[in-house]
């Protein structure tokens, strides 16, 4: 089975099951007819794990038939008032007892885990479907006029009946949504407090849902605690993205599943100050873990990028051998080996009870005192203490001794410049612009070093590709000359570093320089 992806926007609305007929909306601007009603019956039936975890998330699952879009639906929030949904076909139509598709679990598996999927609820529903036409015969929405018969697995209640009004664009535009509201409203409807079908029929079952799933951006007399709960917040959501994106094959996603595990621990180290330490800190060793986990496919990914780019730009009569193909070769399978290593790791309890304690922190917070004061007083306090750590590390460098040393000392001034560079990030709705100010500094110096331990793993990857290249009979004189090139880089970047990390403010006036 195959899944294919569409987006949804639609508007539900509240009719009484006696009510009106559905408004002639033929006359809505660029609809020219509407197509003769089409009646059809649904089944659909809905999965979830036992605490309701989709439909916590805005996430719903559903078997359906008996309509022209019969197969398995998933669908998920995609901002904007819009929503993913997927797509896969029924294998056996009369299999009522059919899994769910390891293509649909696979999308939503930071969700629901290694938890059981059952039955959610029941939905029969009889469909009347209008269709807005525009002059080429083209659908723009579909009007649907639903009476539907609902029962809960959970809740243990009798059937619930009621009828609802469902418009959903397909090739229309936005502004027909708006244009036909007056029409229906007009017509005896009332905007569908509900969502969903599905959130209506387990409104009961459904646990009370934790503030900081729903919370906005936060506001200027936030707390030192509501800041770093909405910034854990929404970097933990977009570790569920990314693990959707890795799971489906985006090469993109080992690296922004790796960033935002390492927000959310840079967020925690931060933050220290004003948590209880127990807890956080368990929470930075798995969150370290977790990077681990992905270190070595993206290693191999920005190693295979960066080398063949080079190879690129040499001439011709200076590349002896297959380089090109040495260097694919061998990279593209240590990635490719690192991401099924990574891949079984995320399918791991290990994994997953990570999953579990990020919700259960942000649920209860395990905050000192402190975090409960206004934001403004404390963030300056928090940047200070991050700002010393990068200069401590810069103190360190200069007084590295060796080579080796130094580099290594880069690496640990370009990890402190990153916490420096999210801590700022996450004061910025309340600092303001030199907040940012300080962020974009940081991230320089944190992009220049990045680059600068790059060229260390090109290095360590070209003497073994040379070795191995040697061993097997090649001329290696183009892994050598790479080599050179990227020591000649990383000379580069280490003379180009004190002119970035002048560019941070002094940390005896920060407060000040935050205020200016």
């Amino acid at each position: 089975m195959s899944a294919n992806r569409q987006y949804e926007v639609e508007r539900k609305y509240d009719v009484a099951p006696d009510g009106g007929e559905v408004p002639d909306l033929s006359g809505l601007p660029e609809v020219a007819e509407v197509a003769p009603a089409e009646e059809l019956d649904q089944v659909a039936t809905y999965f979830d794990t036992d605490g309701l975890s989709l439909l916590a998330a805005r996430v719903t699952l559903r078997r359906r038939v008996g309509g022209v879009d019969d197969g398995w639906h998933l669908k998920l929030p995609a901002g904007e008032g819009r929503r993913e949904e997927v797509h896969v076909p029924i294998a056996d139509p009369d299999d009522a007892d059919e899994t769910v598709p390891a293509e649909l679990l696979t999308r939503v598996r930071a969700i629901v885990r290694d938890r059981p999927m059952l039955v959610s609820a029941e939905l029969r529903t009889h469909r009347v479907a209008h269709r807005l036409l525009d002059a080429d015969g083209q659908v723009l929405a579909e009007l649907c006029d639903d009476r539907v018969e609902a029962r809960s697995a959970r809740t243990g209640a009798g059937v619930e009946r009621w009828r609802e009004w469902e418009l959903e664009l397909v090739d229309g535009p936005p502004e027909l949504l708006e244009d036909a509201e007056p029409l229906l409203l007009a017509a005896g409807a009332h905007p569908s407090a509900s969502a969903s079908k599905l959130g209506r029929v387990l409104a009961e079952a459904l646990p009370p849902t934790p503030s900081w799933r729903s919370a906005g951006p936060v506001g200027a007399d936030a707390s030192t605690g509501e800041v770093l709960v909405g910034y854990l917040a929404e970097h933990l959501h977009r570790l569920h993205e990314e693990d959707r994106r890795l799971r489906t094959g985006d090469q993109e996603g080992v690296h922004q599943l790796r960033i935002a595990a390492r927000r959310l621990r840079s967020a925690l180290a931060s933050y220290a100050p004003v948590l209880d330490r127990g807890e956080a800190l368990a929470l930075r060793e798995e969150l370290r873990w977790l990077g681990g986990v992905l270190s070595a496919a993206r290693d191999a990914q920005v190693s295979r990028e960066r080398l063949l780019g080079l190879v690129g730009e040499q001439a011709d009569e200076l590349v002896l051998g297959p380089v090109a193909r040495r260097i694919d070769d061998e990279l593209r399978a240590a990635f490719t080996a690192a991401r099924a290593a990574a891949e079984e790791q995320l399918d791991g309890s290990r994994y997953f009870r990570l999953l579990d304690r990020l919700e259960r922190f942000l649920d209860e917070p395990p905050t000192r005192p402190d975090a409960r004061q206004p934001a403004d007083r404390m963030l300056a306090t928090l940047l200070r203490r991050d700002l010393r750590r990068v200069k401590r590390r810069h103190r360190a460098y200069l007084a590295a001794d060796s080579p080796a040393r130094r580099e290594v000392a880069l690496h640990d001034v370009r990890k402190a410049a990153k916490r420096l560079r999210y801590s700022a990030e996450s004061a910025g709705p309340i600092v303001g612009g030199q907040a940012a100010q300080l962020s974009s500094r940081a991230k320089a110096l944190q992009q220049l070093l990045g680059e600068h331990q790059d060229t260390v793993v090109a290095r360590r990857v070209l003497r073994d590709l040379g070795v191995r290249a040697h061993l097997a009979g090649e001329n290696g004189f183009t892994f050598g000359r790479l080599h050179a090139l990227e020591e000649a880089r990383a000379a580069e970047l280490a003379g180009r570093y004190p002119g970035v990390y002048d560019d941070l403010p002094p940390t005896s006036g920060l407060r000040s320089w935050l205020s200016g």
